[in-house]
Formats: C-alpha cells, structure tokens, sequence
C-alpha cells in the first residue's frame, strides 16, 4: 500500500489557453496524455476537476472527483480532493494538468525527500537556453548548499554581474506535501512575494517552510500557448 497519491488537479477555464485540458494534441486530449503517462508509472492516480467533460475524457483511466469551479487555485483543488477521501494518504504530489511528461524515477526522487523528513519537495532541471533564462514565463530557482530553494522567480535569477559562478535552474511546477502541509498551504492567505511574482510556492518560504529541490535532467514542458504545443509534440 503506498503512503503517497498523485493527484492532477484541472480546471475547464483557462485564461491564455481556452478550454486548455481538452486541447487535442496528436489526436489526443492534453489531459488525456498526462493520466495515461502518470498511469505508466504504475503509482497511484486521481483527477480532481471541476469539469464533466474533463471527467469523460479520462474516466476510463483513473478516478474522478469533482470539485467546485470556484476553487481559487490547484493546491486548493488538490486539498479539497484530499478531504473527500475515506483514507487520506500522508503524502501527496500535485501534478500540474498542463505538464504531459511523466518519470516514475523523479516521482520516487520527491517521494524520497518526503520520508527523509522535508515537508514539501519539488523539481528543477538545468537551464541553458538564454532566451528561455530571460523569459518570464520560465521559472527560476535559486539553492542553498543543501538543496533547499533559497528563491523563486520569474525574473533571470542568479544574475550574472560577470559570469555564472552556478548553473542557473528551471523550476518544474510538480510538487510533493507532507498532506498536513498542504492543508495549511491552502489556509494560509497569499503572501506579499506571492502576489508580486504570482508565484504561489513562495507563500511557504515567506511563512517559513523549506523546499526541498530534486533536480533532473528529463525533459518537462508544460502547455500554457498555442506555440507550446509543437514544442511537447516533437518528445511525446
């Protein structure tokens, strides 16, 4: 019996995307590819979505709770899901529905950092493309010696004044709770950083919390845009 659930949290509207969960990509829709990649990797999956027609498309596959339209985020869609369960697992991952890409090695490698007493983890690969460094839909992450995330942003973080003295780093929006952190994540109001960067895992650093970054160097590309998608579709 696994002490972990992922759980995928997607909602119908989408701001830069419409109707982003069923964009069809390679015949198949986006959500579609990611239970069935998450499924493959042989641990335990549940879809919390807000839509019937998400529900439809993966019914088959895992199971579905459906949850509120008015939930203010995917963390709280997450908890929410939690609370509707008969047995609630004492770890979680939170498995972004826009990211198609699934490795049960970087899975086990959050799950890991979970038992080994952090109470959240998540993932970062290197960066070396410079105009993805620039972007600011392209997460940074800055570490201490140990691992832990000393910051995130959307700003090109570290800032070379001469030359990069540390390899800069993506952060891939897959995370993984010890469950009652995550309660109080989602009872926590957003924070000042929060709000600037709108980034809201910087919530738990200015409350205290540690993050804990596993980094990997398989390939992860969410899908925000139209022009993500010939991107995801040359790897799936």
């Amino acid at each position: 019996m696994e002490d972990f659930l992922i759980v995928v949290p997607a909602r119908l509207a989408s701001t830069r995307l419409k109707e982003k969960p069923l964009k069809e990509i390679k015949g198949k829709p986006l959500i579609r590819w990611v239970i069935e990649n998450l499924t493959q990797t042989g641990f335990p999956v549940i879809l919390a979505t807000d839509s019937v027609k998400i529900k439809e498309v993966v019914e088959d596959l895992v199971e579905v709770v459906l949850t509120p339209s008015d939930l203010p985020s995917g963390s709280d869609r997450v908890a929410y899901t939690l609370r509707k369960l008969k047995k609630i697992p004492k770890y979680v991952v939170n498995y972004q529905g826009d990211e198609p890409f699934a490795y049960k090695k970087d899975l086990e490698g959050l799950i890991k950092a979970l038992r080994n007493g952090s109470d959240v983890a998540t993932l970062a690969t290197p960066l070396t493309d410079e105009k993805l460094f620039k972007n600011p839909n392209t997460v940074k992450v800055v570490l201490d010696k140990n691992n832990y995330a000393l910051y995130f942003s959307r700003a090109p973080i570290p800032f070379p004044r001469d030359k990069f003295y540390v390899a800069p780093l993506k952060h891939i929006g897959i995370y993984a709770y010890r469950t009652e952190v995550l309660f109080k994540f989602t009872e926590m109001e957003p924070s000042p950083l929060e709000r600037t960067e709108k980034l809201e895992q910087l919530r738990l650093l200015e409350n205290g919390y540690r993050i804990k970054v596993v980094l990997t160097e398989n390939y992860y590309h969410g899908v925000d845009t139209e022009e993500d998608i010939p991107l995801v579709e040359r790897f799936l």
